[in-house]
């Protein structure tokens, strides 16, 4: 018997484009305050995995359960029930100052007091957001503009982050801070997150667990550390063999 009830269970997962089956009998599950990481290569169907998770995108069969209810089919509802994914590619609101964009996280809250508290705790978590808060979202630069989808989806006080990509396109010191940021919503605030990344070695060392998705298909999952020293994925994900 699991020690904890799982904040998300995934139950043989059929996803499909038309005729093409993107996903087919995945399951997962993410117990509370766990950073899970999912990778692949390209087309493995990692960013299908979270959009349908997101309910963005609609599932032929299987099952998801958030917090022991089936998910709900839309998308405002999921992130009402606390799941917020920050997409790959940002898309921030480009004419938008920070501070817009950042408001328009909060867009499910009614508290005007908490929601400022949020604020400033983002505005904590990423101190550049803060230097550039009356500036629109299109001058930022890519790092920033990451820090502000983030920043945004934080913002929802989400119970489950799902993060797509978060270091797609960055520079390694910008990287290392958004990873930071990561450790920090887990350890310090006990934030439970779902992290697709295709820079499996990042994001084997930064999760507790990790799934290896193929072509659609879950082919392996463990421990990241052990799987950090799995041949099959050193080889297939790290680009090393032997030794």
């Amino acid at each position: 018997m699991p020690a904890t009830t799982p904040m998300l269970e995934v139950n043989n997962l059929y996803v499909h484009y038309g005729g093409i089956c993107a996903l087919h009998q995945v399951s997962l599950h993410v117990d509370p305050s766990e950073i899970i990481a999912v990778i692949g290569a390209n087309g493995a169907g990692k960013s299908t995995l979270m959009k349908t998770i997101a309910a963005v995108k609609d599932f032929t069969s299987g099952s998801i359960q958030f917090m022991g209810m089936p998910l709900k089919k839309d998308p405002y509802k999921v992130v009402m029930d606390g799941i917020t994914l920050v997409p790959e590619g940002r898309r921030i609101f480009a004419p938008l100052s920070v501070r817009e964009n950042l408001l328009l996280g909060a867009y499910t809250r009614s508290d005007r007091q908490e929601v400022a508290q949020t604020m400033e705790e983002v505005l904590e978590l990423f101190p550049r957001l803060r230097e550039r808060l009356h500036q629109r979202g299109g001058t930022l630069s890519g790092g920033e503009q990451q820090m502000l989808a983030v920043g945004r989806a934080l913002m929802s006080r989400p119970k489950l982050l799902m993060l797509d990509e978060p270091s797609l396109g960055l520079a390694p010191i910008i990287i290392d801070t958004m990873f930071e940021a990561i450790t920090r919503l887990n350890q310090q605030m006990g934030l439970t997150i779902l992290l697709v990344e295709q820079n499996a070695s990042l994001a084997l060392e930064l999760c507790h667990r990790a799934y290896v998705l193929k072509t659609g298909h879950i082919t392996m999952e463990g421990n990241g550390r052990e799987l950090l020293e799995d041949e099959r994925v050193r080889s297939s994900y790290l680009g090393i063999t032997g030794g």
